[in-house]
This record gives C-alpha cells, structure tokens and sequence, in this order.
C-alpha cells in the first residue's frame, strides 16, 4: 500500500507510538488522518500538527469504536488503513485479580476484535482495505513478570494472523507490530531490563519501520529484526527456548 492520499485512523493516537504514526503518515502524503484517543487533548495538539482529525476515543467501550469508524465514514470518507494501535501495559501474575484481566482484555484483545467487526465488511464490500494492530514482542515469545500482557498480546497477534489468513483471498491486508522495548509514557514508569537488551527504540524510529512494513505489504513488522531469530530459536527447540528464559528471570532476579 501506498499512504498517499489515503485516509487512516489511529487509535491510541494522543501520544507514543500512535502520535509518531500519525506524524510519519502526514509527512508521507496521507489525504487524512484521524487521531483517535481518550485524551482528547493530546489527540487533539497532534492532529492540528498534521491537519488532521482528532476523535475521542475509549477503546475498551464498544459503542466508542463503533462511533468512530462510523462517523470517520460519513464525515471524512472511506477508511483505508485502520491501525488499532491503543494497548496498555500490566504487570503481575496470578496474582493479578479478574478485574485487572478484564480491563486488558478488553483494551488489548476486544478493541482489535470490535473495530475488525465493523469495519470487515465495509472493506470488503469495497474490495478492499488495510488493518495494522499493534501488538508486542511479547505476544511472540513472553514478556518475564507480565502475565496480563504476554497472554492479551499473544491473542492480539493470533487474532490479526485469523483475519490475514480468513480474508487475505479477499483483498484485506493485514499487519501487526511487535516492538520490543520503546521510549513511550508506557513505558517510562516501568522495569525495561527485560527489554532493552536488544535496545529501546524512539516511537519515531517504530512508525517509520511500520510504514516500510505496509508499502511492503508485510504481515508480521518487526521493528526490533532481532526478533525474528529468536522466534525461530523458540520454534525449532521450544525445551531450550522455556529453559533459556528461565535462565534470563533469575538473572533478573539475582541484579534486583
């Protein structure tokens, strides 16, 4: 796909990773971009940067993502490239009570299934379309200390794969992201050891490697390409892949 003069949304697009896309797709030549985020007002200082659109969005509410994409129909035109970009970190393990599952849950899995359930057949009634999620590095291998997220990511990245292979012959592309560690507010209050060996990227550095990755048409983006070896080393000896991250968590354990 080529960005120019297309129109795209962005959810989580107030900030990090989402305001870096919807500045990377501006320059490139998009016709539109929408800018949609609870903060309102971050969304907003992004989209009268790149003479966009800002809409308030809460992700984890249905009729929020129903509205968006409806009204970004009627008003702006048809969406040509939906990334669902907004995500939330949680930390913790079984000890982490239902609630907190929930709220990941629905940011993190339901958001990608809620916009994909609208917008699906509009796409394919028109031929076609473009849906990037983002999702993690984590949601290929594991995130040490971070259940909620390891598993929400590990559904978002198997959700996006579903719709690749189930509309592909259809004309949808489909694309997720898998960073490793990135300098963002998410990231800022939290212990990146687990991540960073491979190197924490700016969100700019992130949005550029997601555009290449759709005017290539490429399912699986990988910002961070280390990534793709250790996805092959967890495939080929899965035993030594569990037995190496064991390793990696005590030695975390033992520098705390």
């Amino acid at each position: 796909m080529d960005i120019k003069d297309k129109i795209i949304v962005i959810t989580g697009g107030a900030s990090g990773i989402g305001a870096a896309m919807a500045r990377r797709f501006a320059d490139a030549g998009a016709k539109h971009v929408v800018c949609a985020d609870r903060d309102m007002v971050g969304a907003q200082a992004v989209a009268v940067d790149i003479g966009g659109t800002a809409v308030q969005t809460d992700v984890s509410v249905e009729a929020d993502i129903r509205s968006l994409i409806e009204t970004v129909e009627k008003d702006i035109g048809p969406i040509d490239l939906f990334v669902s970009n907004a995500g939330i970190i949680m930390e913790g393990g079984v000890e982490v009570p239902d609630d907190g599952w929930q709220k990941i849950w629905e940011i993190n899995v339901l958001a990608h299934i809620r916009a994909a359930r609208v917008l699906v057949p509009l796409m394919l009634e028109r031929g076609g379309g473009y849906i990037v999620s983002t999702a993690s590095a984590a949601g290929l291998l594991a995130q040490i200390g971070a259940a909620p997220y390891s598993v929400t990511k590990h559904a978002a990245v198997s959700f996006a794969e579903w719709l690749a292979i189930t509309y592909g012959g259809e004309g949808l592309k489909v694309s997720v992201v898998c960073p490793q560690g990135v300098e963002t507010a998410m990231t800022a209050d939290i212990d990146t050891s687990t991540v960073a060996a491979d190197g924490m990227l700016s969100a700019e550095a992130v949005a550029q490697s997601v555009l290449d990755g759709i005017e290539e048409e490429r399912f699986l983006i990988l910002p961070h390409p280390k990534v793709a070896d250790y996805i092959k080393q967890k495939g080929s000896d899965p035993e030594r892949w569990i037995a190496g991250m064991q390793r990696w968590q005590e030695r975390l354990k033992d520098s705390a």
